[in-house]
C-alpha cells in the first residue's frame, strides 16, 4: 500500500506528557490530548496491530503485515515501518529485544472492552454502566480486511455479546429489570438474531410480571427468525414461555359441572323457543 506523506499537525498548547490515544473501534484515529494526529494508511496498519499484539516479536508482525513476502522481505519492510514511527513523538514504541509495542502512554480503546468484560466475567459489575454498554458498540476497524482484523474483529464482538449477557443476567438476578433490559436491549441491537438477549428481554418481562411482554418479545424473535433463516426458537427459549401459558391455558378450559346452552333458530327452524339442557358430563 502506497504511503502517503503525513500532514504536520499543529500541537500548540498541548502538553508533551498528554495522553496519547489509539482508537480502532469504529475507524483508526490516533490523538494527542484533544489534537488528531495524522498517520498514513500503511503506518496506521503497523500502529494498529502493535496495540492489538502487545509484545509480539519482530517476525510475527512481520508475517502478518506482509503475508505473501518472504521473510526477509517482510522484516525489512518492518524494519524501514518502525523507523517511521519512532520519529514521530506522538506515536512512541518500546522494544525489548525482538518484541515491539506502544509506549506505556498510549491508550488503546480495545483494552477498555477486554478490560471491562474480563471485570464482569469475574462478577463484579462495570463502576460504570453507560460506559460498559458503549465500550465496543462499534467494529473493529471497519473497511479493512486483512486476515489478523477479521479474526480480532470477530473476537471483540463475541466478547462484547457475552459481556452483555452476563450484565445483563446480574441485573435480573439481583432485581434491577431496567438495568437488566438495558444491557439486553444493547446485545440485542448487535446481534439481532441471536437468540440469548431475546431469551434475557423475555425472562426479564417475566420476572416483572408483565405477561403480555414477554409473549409479545417471544413473537416478535420467533417471526424474525423464521423469516430470515426458516428457524423456530430452541426449545429452551419456547419453555419459557410455555410456563407462562399454562396456568393461563387451564384457567380458561371449561370446569366441571352443569353448563346450560342457548339454543338458536338457526339450528331448529320454526317459532323461537330456548331450551336450557343439563349436561353432566361437560
Amino acid at each position: 500500500m502506497a504511503a502517503v506523506p503525513p500532514t504536520p499537525t499543529p500541537t500548540t498548547g498541548q502538553p508533551q506528557d498528554a495522553d496519547i490515544r489509539l482508537h480502532l473501534l469504529g475507524g483508526f484515529r490516533l490523538t494527542h490530548g484533544d489534537t488528531p494526529v495524522v498517520v498514513p494508511r500503511g503506518l496506521q496498519r503497523i500502529i494498529a496491530l502493535i496495540g492489538l499484539r502487545p509484545g509480539a516479536t519482530r517476525t510475527h508482525l512481520a508475517g502478518l503485515l506482509w503475508p505473501e513476502a518472504t521473510e526477509e522481505r517482510a522484516l525489512s519492510s518492518l524494519r524501514t515501518a518502525l523507523w517511521r514511527l519512532r520519529q514521530d513523538p506522538y506515536c512512541p514504541l518500546t522494544t525489548a529485544a525482538d518484541t515491539v509495542r506502544l509506549d506505556a502512554r498510549v491508550r488503546v480503546d480495545v483494552d477498555l472492552l477486554v478490560d471491562t468484560a474480563g471485570r464482569v466475567r469475574d462478577g463484579h459489575a462495570p463502576g460504570d454502566a453507560t460506559e460498559a454498554l458503549a465500550a465496543g458498540r462499534h467494529d473493529l476497524l471497519p473497511g479493512w480486511y486483512d486476515d489478523w482484523v477479521l479474526a480480532d474483529r470477530e473476537r471483540l464482538r463475541q466478547l462484547r455479546l457475552h459481556m452483555l449477557e452476563q450484565v445483563a443476567g446480574q441485573h435480573l438476578a439481583a432485581g434491577r429489570h431496567g438495568e437488566a433490559l438495558e444491557a439486553a436491549l444493547e446485545a440485542m441491537a448487535a446481534e439481532p438474531l441471536r437468540e440469548t438477549p431475546h431469551r434475557l428481554v423475555v425472562r426479564i418481562h417475566l420476572a416483572e410480571g408483565n405477561a403480555f411482554e414477554a409473549v409479545h418479545a417471544f413473537y416478535v424473535y420467533r417471526d424474525l427468525l423464521l423469516r430470515e433463516l426458516r428457524l423456530e426458537p430452541s426449545p429452551a427459549m419456547s419453555a419459557l414461555l410455555a410456563e407462562t401459558l399454562d396456568p393461563i391455558r387451564r384457567a380458561s378450559r371449561p370446569t366441571g359441572g352443569p353448563r346450560r346452552h342457548l339454543v338458536t333458530r338457526a339450528a331448529f327452524p320454526g317459532p323461537m323457543t330456548v331450551r336450557h339442557r343439563t349436561d353432566p358430563g361437560r
